[in-house]
C-alpha cells in the first residue's frame, strides 16, 4: 500500500515536472474578467494598470483583460449585454441611462466623490463662463458622460441646452479639435487641463466644472451587471477591492503612475497622465471625507435621484436607490 501511494505522488512531481513547475509553485486557476476603461486610457483610467502592473489583481487570484472604453452609455451597455464583466462609468450619466432604457447593471463603488465633469475651452475662445456656451460648439463622443449630464448642468446654469451645439468626435481626437480650432470647447473632466494643454503648446484652458453648480453629484462609478453582482458577489468584492487599490496607490504615488501606463498604452504621455492622477486625488478623498475609498451611499444617492428629477434629467419615480447600487457591495 505504501509503494502505492508512493508511486502516485511521484507521478504527480514528474508530471508538474514536464509541465515546467515544481509542486510548490502551482497555482490554482485565476479567474479571467474583462474590465472596460471610463474614456480611453488618459491618465485618469490608469489606476487599473497601477493594480496590474503592481500585482492587485493577480493576488487577488484575477486574470484581469484592461480595454480602452469609449463613454459612459457605451460601457454601460457592453456590461449590460455581458461583453464585459465590469466598467467605469460617471454615476450621473448612470442614472440617468437606466431611468431611460432600464439598463440592468448596478454601482458597487463611487470611484470619485465629487464629479469630473466639465466644459473646456482655451483662452480667446470666447468662453469664460457657462452663459457663454450658448450657440458655441462643443466637441465630445456621443454618450459621454458630459454630454448625457449637460442639460443638468445647463439649468443649474440658467442656459437652455438646445442652443448648444455637440459635434461628435472620437475621444482621442478631442484636444486636437480644440487646439486647432475646429470646436469651441470640448466636453471633458476637470484633470484632463495638462492634456489639453500640452496639445495647445503654450495656451491656457478654460474649465466650466459642472460639480460647481450641481455638488452632490458622484463623479465615476464601478459597475458591474445585475446578474454578476447577484450570483458572484464574492468575485464583485475581490475586484473592487483590488481596483481600488490601484486607485489608492495611484493618488499616493503620482509620480509613478504615468511610466507605469505608458508600459501599457505606449502613445501616452507619462508626465502628462502623472499630472492628471495628482489632480484628481482631491475628486477621490475630498477635503473632510472620513468614509473608505470607493464609499458608494443610499442617501447621498437619493439625494442624486431628487436633483436629477428636479432638472428634468429623468422622470419622478423613474429609477429608485436599488435600481442604480449594490450598497451591500460598496465599500464599509
Amino acid at each position: 500500500m505504501q509503494k502505492a501511494i508512493s508511486f502516485v505522488v511521484l507521478a504527480i512531481v514528474l508530471a508538474v515536472s514536464a509541465c515546467g513547475g515544481s509542486p510548490q509553485s502551482v497555482e490554482y486557476q485565476r479567474t479571467k474578467v474583462n474590465y472596460l476603461t471610463s474614456f480611453n486610457t488618459f491618465g485618469r483610467d490608469a489606476y487599473a494598470y497601477v493594480a496590474q502592473e503592481k500585482g492587485f489583481f493577480g493576488q487577488a487570484g484575477l486574470d484581469v483583460t484592461i480595454t480602452p472604453g469609449t463613454g459612459s452609455v457605451d460601457v454601460l451597455k457592453l456590461v449590460a449585454g455581458g461583453r464585459a464583466d465590469f466598467g467605469i462609468a460617471d454615476f450621473t450619466a448612470t442614472a440617468i441611462t437606466v431611468a431611460k432604457e432600464k439598463l440592468p447593471v448596478t454601482a458597487v463603488a463611487a470611484v470619485h466623490q465629487k464629479s469630473l465633469a466639465a466644459i473646456v475651452a482655451l483662452e480667446g475662445s470666447g468662453i469664460s463662463k457657462p452663459a457663454d456656451l450658448v450657440g458655441k460648439k462643443i466637441g465630445d463622443q456621443p454618450g459621454s458622460t458630459n454630454q448625457v449630464m449637460f442639460p443638468v448642468y445647463a439649468k443649474a446654469a440658467g442656459i437652455d441646452p438646445a442652443k448648444v451645439q455637440f459635434v461628435p468626435s472620437a475621444p482621442p481626437a478631442l484636444p486636437q479639435l480644440l487646439a486647432a480650432g475646429q470646436v469651441d470647447g470640448i466636453g471633458q473632466f476637470v484633470i484632463g487641463k495638462p492634456l489639453i494643454e500640452a496639445a495647445a503648446k503654450g495656451k491656457k484652458a478654460v474649465v466650466l466644472p459642472y460639480g460647481d453648480l450641481v455638488p452632490d453629484l458622484y463623479g465615476n462609478a464601478l459597475v458591474t451587471s445585475k446578474e454578476i453582482a447577484s450570483t458572484k458577489a464574492d468575485l464583485v468584492a475581490k475586484f473592487r477591492d483590488a481596483l481600488l487599490r490601484g486607485l489608492e496607490y495611484s493618488i499616493e504615488h503620482p509620480d509613478e503612475v504615468g511610466e507605469i501606463l505608458k508600459k501599457y498604452q505606449p502613445t501616452q504621455d507619462a508626465g502628462v497622465a502623472s499630472a492628471e492622477i495628482g489632480l484628481m486625488a482631491p475628486y477621490v478623498k475630498p477635503n473632510g471625507f472620513s468614509g473608505p475609498t470607493g464609499e458608494l451611499t443610499q442617501p447621498r444617492v437619493e439625494k442624486i435621484i431628487s436633483t436629477l428629477v428636479d432638472a428634468g434629467a429623468i422622470p419622478a419615480g423613474s429609477v429608485r436607490p436599488d435600481d442604480l447600487a449594490s450598497f451591500g457591495l460598496a465599500p464599509k
